[in-house]
């Protein structure tokens, strides 16, 4: 375990925060804090971090140059902290003029190899159709202009400015001294991104071999089963290891997308591969808890399809038997990353509408229920567990708070060829007063907003959007594909107490988030945002409105 003694000096108050935040996720993540340089823990220490936006003494650079242990020079301190350039020469450096900030592509540099696993494979398409593909990660920071590099010093990392090159972290074996230019800015201390690429420079500074990739194992290669494969093939540090299905098209599929995958027909093959560590369960619902503990058992980490099971109670056992293995079990809720819900979350969390005391969502229309295990209530748990397993979760992200209560109502009157309910209502009440509310419909000729929130200081509504996909046929006629609703990102107002009305950005997904936080995880111990226990939670609620529709809509308090 990595043990580091600090050194903050930060006339920014807000990036001194950031920096406190920062010393918070690595202690998260398993990095011993030392305390501050000179109290009892810097003798443990494995390396000092310095982050300086002032003159430091020469006495206090003296003694940081004597430790004898790596030093790690980062943010603003080697233009801002350095009058005497006496830890710029340790570096190995000769620092220039800072640009503005700006959207930062941050690469792998000439002696960048250790770090290159870190950097996310970005592959975006921009309006004019370009593509900017290639390994890197965005930062938004200045770029500290590096004059000059000794020749013994390793390029750890770069960007660029106009057409030349420089480095943002550097590495000088001779000194041990890290340069680590990036988080001037508290945007980028706090970015994920930054947060993983430090860890991984501090690792490669201190010595730790670098964590190999991680063997994944996909559990039934359903409908879901491609969108699991890409994300793996496409995430540093994850490994698309083998398959397991009893369908030999489904395997076809899984290894015509992967020809590199070994498929398996039976589960324990699965189980027993030593190059699988973590297993995704994408079974039917009411055997994920089964499958789950069998994972566990096995000795991998596991990732279960969502819902988390059925009852509260399976996902108790799971859970306890992920702690008592010291393994990973949470739950692939992608949407928590869907644009409008990062765009509604940036307002909420920003304080934009004031309190937040009502949240309606809406997701539906007017037709038949999807077939197959979907629409069997014994099999998905009901309506409210297929798509309430994504809405719950976003609306529980939004309200945290304590809940007092759950109602639930259903409506069963046309699709009588499926067990799942037409119709479906649940509202959750909080201790706070507040209320958020649920709806999904088979039966909606008219749709609500996807979206409607009101706060003490202002609202969002939501509005879906009808989108159409226009091409030719083999035969050169044109053929017409409109995307159901809930396949495109909804148009997001915000509305104020004056009448105005302004639309809110939805920013870019980020891709593969939710694979890229489970490669953080198991190779760094980075925190996930999404935890087991968040959808235990989630569950609780939807077993909760199972029983209220049960007693007639009686409030029932989730376990």
């Amino acid at each position: 375990m990595i043990g580091l003694a600090w050194l903050v000096l930060l006339d920014d108050s807000r990036l001194a925060g950031a920096v406190e935040r920062l010393r918070g996720a690595l202690s998260a993540a398993g990095v011993r804090d030392c305390g501050d340089v000179g109290g009892p823990g810097t003798a443990q220490a494995d390396a000092v971090v310095v982050w300086a936006d002032r003159s430091l003494p020469d006495d206090v650079t003296a003694a940081l140059l004597g430790t004898g242990r790596p030093l790690v020079l980062a943010g603003p301190t080697l233009d801002r902290a350095d009058p005497s350039g006496a830890l710029a020469d340790a570096a190995g450096v000769v620092p220039g003029a800072a640009t503005g900030a700006h959207d930062i592509r941050v690469r792998s540099g000439r002696d960048g190899e250790a770090l290159e696993w870190a950097l996310m494979a970005h592959q975006h398409r921009r309006a004019d159709t370009s593509t900017h593909a290639g390994t890197h990660d965005h930062l938004t920071d200045r770029v500290l202009r590096l004059e000059k590099v000794a020749d013994d010093v390793c390029v750890l990392l770069v960007a660029n400015v106009g057409l030349t090159t420089h480095p943002l972290a550097t590495w000088r074996p001779s000194t041990r001294a890290l340069a680590w230019t990036p988080g001037a800015r508290p945007e980028s201390v706090d970015s994920r991104a930054a947060i993983r690429l430090l860890l991984t420079a501090l690792r490669h500074a201190i010595a730790y071999p670098p964590p190999r990739p991680v063997g994944v194992g996909l559990l039934g290669y359903g409908a879901i089963g491609h969108e699991h494969s890409r994300a793996i093939r496409h995430v540093p540090g994850l490994h698309l290891a083998a398959v397991c299905d009893t369908n030999a098209q489904r395997r076809a599929a899984a290894t015509n997308a992967a020809p590199q995958l070994r498929a398996f027909t039976e589960a324990a093959d699965l189980l027993a591969d030593d190059d699988v560590d973590v297993v995704v369960v994408s079974t039917p619902p009411n055997t994920h808890a089964a499958w789950a503990e069998a994972v566990l058992s096995a000795g991998k980490h596991v990732i279960v399809e969502k819902p988390f099971a059925i009852r509260t109670e399976e996902a108790d056992a799971v859970l306890r038997l992920a702690r008592q293995h010291g393994l990973l079990a949470a739950v692939y809720q992608n949407r928590r990353f869907d644009p409008d819900h990062l765009a509604v979350r940036r307002a909420v969390t920003a304080g934009t509408l004031g309190d937040v005391f009502h949240i309606e969502a809406f997701v539906g229309g007017y037709g038949h229920p999807c077939n197959l295990w979907h629409s069997d209530t014994d099999v998905s748990g009901g309506a409210v567990y297929d798509w309430g397993a994504h809405v719950l979760d976003q609306l529980l992200d939004l309200m945290p708070g304590d809940i007092e209560h759950v109602t639930a109502a259903e409506q069963k009157r046309v699709w009588l060829d499926v067990t799942n309910a037409d119709h479906s209502r649940v509202t959750m009440r909080f201790t706070s007063g507040a209320e958020a509310t649920f709806v999904y419909s088979d039966l909606a000729a008219a749709l609500k907003p996807r979206w409607y929130l009101l706060g003490t200081r202002g609202a969002i509504v939501g509005h879906w959007r009808t989108e159409r996909v226009i091409a030719r046929n083999d035969i050169g006629t044109l053929e017409e594909d409109v995307l159901a609703p809930a396949d495109s990102p909804p148009l997001l107002d915000l509305h104020s107490p004056d009448g105005s009305v302004t639309r809110l950005a939805t920013p870019p997904a980020a891709p593969y988030a939710f694979h890229q936080e489970l490669a953080d995880r198991l190779r760094l111990g980075l925190p996930m945002s999404i935890t087991g226990e968040q959808s235990r939670r989630v569950l609780s609620v939807m077993e909760a409105a199972t029983e209220s529709v049960a007693a007639g809509a009686r409030p029932v308090r989730p376990r």
